[in-house]
């Protein structure tokens, strides 16, 4: 039985800039996204993936190509509909993890609860990624790996249908990513969001249901695991 479809790409293409200048960041991507997976993309800086993940998230739009979500196209949303869209469908990791550093970990999650239409509580985010016992402590009394799982605390209370990750172990050491790793891992198995991460490390490959290699702005290759591995199973 087939899945439903997430998102489907059409020949999508990016330019930046003209003449001597110019920079083509996708070169004629197509591919589909089924609800409940996990994606990897896998690729050198430069090669196009996190300009991908931009324009799947509604932070960019495309110069050309289409891009389909639960089969509306996003360049037909017009502004309101596509804050909405990012609001109530996408959450956001990135590598930094832009919290506020005045506000405790509780507080920086409900900056989130606070905008959502039908969110859980902040508490119950936070102990989703097992930081119930940090919740009343501001971000410089945390590790990195601690404030990167508040990030994802936050990106999840609005439960979005779509969870975007770029580099989200960019900044950590590999303990301390196999903590992070674990906490979307759980993430994907309670809320059954589908899950696009970008990243430059070969080794948590093992950890998608597809993986797709990035060169040059286009597919280089895809490779399917017919068994998702688990963080701890995997050597980064």
């Amino acid at each position: 039985m087939a899945k439903a479809i997430s998102f489907q790409v059409n020949n999508l293409t990016k330019v930046y800039g003209e003449g001597e200048a110019e920079v083509r960041a996708l070169r004629g991507v197509s591919l589909t996204i089924e609800k409940g997976q996990l994606i990897v993309l896998l690729g050198p800086s430069g090669s196009g993936k996190s300009t991908l993940l931009n324009i799947l998230g509604g932070l960019d739009s495309p110069t050309e190509g289409e891009v389909f979500y639960n089969g509306e196209n996003l360049a037909g949303m017009g502004d309101k509909r596509l804050t909405n869209y990012r609001r109530n469908n996408i959450g956001f990791i990135f590598q930094n993890y832009n919290l506020m550093p005045g506000l405790t970990a509780r507080e920086n999650v409900e900056l989130v609860t606070e905008i959502a239409k039908a969110p859980m509580a902040a508490e119950a985010a936070l102990d989703l990624v097992g930081l119930s016992h940090r919740i009343n402590h501001f971000p410089s009394q945390l590790s990195g790996g601690e404030q990167q799982r508040v990030a994802i605390a936050r990106a999840i209370a609005k439960r979005p249908e779509v969870l975007f990750c770029d580099e989200p172990t960019g900044a950590l050491d590999s303990q301390t990513s196999l903590k992070v790793l674990n906490a979307l891992n759980r993430v994907m198995d309670e809320i059954g969001t589908t899950m696009v991460m970008v990243t430059h490390h070969q080794g948590i490959a093992p950890l998608a249901d597809r993986v797709i290699h990035f060169k040059d702005g286009q597919i280089d290759q895809e490779i399917i695991n017919e068994v998702r591995a688990k963080p701890e199973d995997i050597h980064l």
